[in-house]
């Protein structure tokens, strides 16, 4: 008898190992990746891979005519206030990442089109407080700058949180240093400028002497900096009030930046907002403190006298930054956007890149009169790479095997790496359904990139190991709190989940399309689509996508709805609290 029993057991074992196979197998050729063992309660929601592809139109027929040609913008999606610095052989560029974290994307280009991000330059949460800060609060406006005179690279910037600071390196692919505060420049947008004498300066928007007279009434100010003791000298001095005509009350002169060439002083800023009004105008000087004479031909960029109806519009140009390369040819960098139909701005302030022009005055501009951006430019001399993809259409998988998130990945509000893992299960990203939110000012478990396309795809698989019925996770679109959708599986019994497309808004959650669905072994696939002006969600749980939610407006995500400087993220996201 005790025979039987002993084989009968091991009968019985034996089935249960080969069921465990087929489960491990089964769950093999849906994701490519074993299921993930619960190891921790805190890490609940695992993602095997998040895929990116874009699918704009103008992309697709409008192939570059040449490998020495380039895609308008050279940054797509949201990277605003570009600033470019160089030491002769190298250029750095950095933008605006407001309330995100890491802070401040760095690009390395050694020939201006093919640009490499690199690092962050702000990538500890010394450098970037951004406790209590909105979406389009944190960092505004980083300019980078190269001094010859200690072969030093600089980035300085505005926390709105805080106050203006720099940092400094060596080596700009490297470490850089913790912030060095500057009480004594007020305002925003503050900029290094670098004399061949040794002398340094750092020029900024702030109030005018007297204060404002008007909204809007802006000046810039220049105050003089000690490159060895890292301090401002005396006090700062007006050097442009208002802008090129006060008489004409212009508003929000900003974004400086201070230039010695041919001997001449340049000050080049933006005017009119960052919106359809943005332009970028000209100072010169035969000294860096001043007088500073306007071009009589300003601005010397901008797009906003055009007509709004017509094709594919490029908007809002601004925010520039000038380069020379060796060949003695100058370069600008700017912000511009390119909404569809003038409404539909979802992918924020973008990165463009034209060459500079000089007139018989001696001054400098990248359009006058009616001249339109373009979308494709070239560049003799320098072969594209499109290994990069940085811009045109372009796919991205992410299978969250390296032991590090991937620079185009980012937080919100602060460092969220408490609430993520990838080794908790080699191979996955894995978020804790923590009781925090996205409508909150505070870091959530979400891990996000930019939109860069009006027209994209994009795909997550999904094991949810719920520890509470109120964890939900999945896919989230993101403009800043109070604009949102989610697309999200929440578990409800033990045989049945829930997944739901919900509207996120200062007013609350709307739940728009809701599917009750049979728990699987399986992970449970997840799929946004774009056409430009509206959302698709998808799920699947074997091969077959089935429609939860369509034609969910885009604009609810759109700058020119929602306001601020940003652009909208999409991501992954995991939480246990209720909106």
């Amino acid at each position: 008898m005790m025979r039987k029993n002993l084989k009968l057991c091991s009968i019985i074992s034996f089935i249960f190992i080969i069921g465990i196979f087929l489960l491990q197998t089964s769950c093999n050729s849906n994701s490519g990746k074993t299921l993930p063992e619960l190891k921790s309660e805190n890490l609940t929601a695992h993602f095997d891979y998040f895929t990116y592809k874009g699918d704009d139109d103008f992309y697709k027929e409008n192939p570059l005519p040449g490998d020495d040609y380039y895609y308008n913008p050279i940054l797509p999606g949201w990277y605003s206030d570009p600033s470019v610095g160089s030491n002769g052989e190298d250029y750095y560029m950095v933008t605006s990442t407001f309330a995100y974290f890491p802070g401040v994307p760095i690009f390395h280009s050694k020939d201006l089109v093919n640009w490499k991000q690199v690092g962050h330059v702000l990538d500890r949460p010394e450098q970037l407080p951004l406790e209590g800060q909105r979406t389009s609060g944190g960092i505004f406006a980083p300019a980078i700058s190269y001094n010859p005179n200690n072969q030093t690279w600089y980035m300085i910037t505005t926390n709105v949180g805080k106050g203006n600071f720099f940092v400094k390196t060596k080596d700009p692919q490297g470490s850089w240093s913790d912030p060095i505060w500057l009480p004594e420049v007020h305002g925003i947008d503050p900029s290094f400028f670098f004399d061949c004498d040794g002398k340094a300066y750092i020029v900024n928007n702030d109030e005018p002497d007297g204060g404002s007279t008007y909204q809007g009434h802006r000046a810039i100010r220049l105050i003089e900096f000690d490159v060895d003791n890292d301090v401002t000298v005396g006090s700062s001095k007006m050097i442009v009030n208002g802008g090129v005509n006060l008489d004409e009350k212009p508003i929000w002169i900003e974004g400086p930046h201070l230039y010695k060439i041919n001997g001449k002083y340049y000050l080049m800023c933006a005017e009119g907002g960052t919106s359809v009004d943005h332009r970028e105008v000209i100072f010169k000087s035969d000294t860096p403190t001043g007088p500073f004479k306007p071009a009589v031909m300003n601005p010397i960029l901008t797009q906003r006298q055009l007509p709004n109806d017509r094709p594919i519009p490029i908007t809002c140009a601004g925010h520039a930054d000038l380069v020379q390369k060796n060949d003695g040819q100058w370069w600008s960098f700017f912000l511009a956007c390119r909404p569809i139909d003038n409404k539909f701005e979802n992918l924020g302030r973008e990165t463009f890149f034209m060459p500079v022009r000089w007139n018989e005055k001696g001054f400098p501009y990248m359009t006058k009169d009616d001249e339109v951006i373009p979308r494709m430019i070239q560049m003799e001399g320098v072969k594209r790479d499109d290994s990069l993809k940085i811009f045109g259409n372009f796919e991205l998988k992410d299978d969250f095997t390296s032991s590090a998130l991937g620079m185009q990945w980012m937080n919100i509000h602060g460092d969220a790496s408490a609430l993520y893992s990838l080794s908790e299960n080699a191979g996955y990203l894995s978020l804790k359904c923590a009781e925090v939110s996205s409508n909150e000012a505070i870091p959530s478990a979400f891990v996000c990139r930019r939109l860069q396309h009006h027209k994209f795809e994009c795909e997550t698989s999904l094991f949810l190991h719920s520890t509470s019925k109120s964890d939900k996770a999945g896919i989230l679109l993101y403009k800043d709190e109070s604009h949102q959708y989610l697309l999200a599986l929440q578990e409800l019994t033990q045989d049945s989940s829930l997944l739901s497309v919900t509207r996120i808004g200062a007013e609350g959650a709307a739940v728009l399309s809701s599917r009750v669905i049979t728990k699987s072994l399986n992970p449970v696939k997840l799929k946004v689509t774009s056409s430009g002006k509206a959302f698709s969600f998808q799920y699947a749980i074997d091969e077959e996508w089935n429609m939860l939610a369509s034609n969910i407006d885009a604009y609810y995500l759109s700058t020119a709805q929602s306001y601020g400087f940003t652009g909208t993220t999409i991501g992954l996201y995991a939480s246990s609290k209720d909106y």
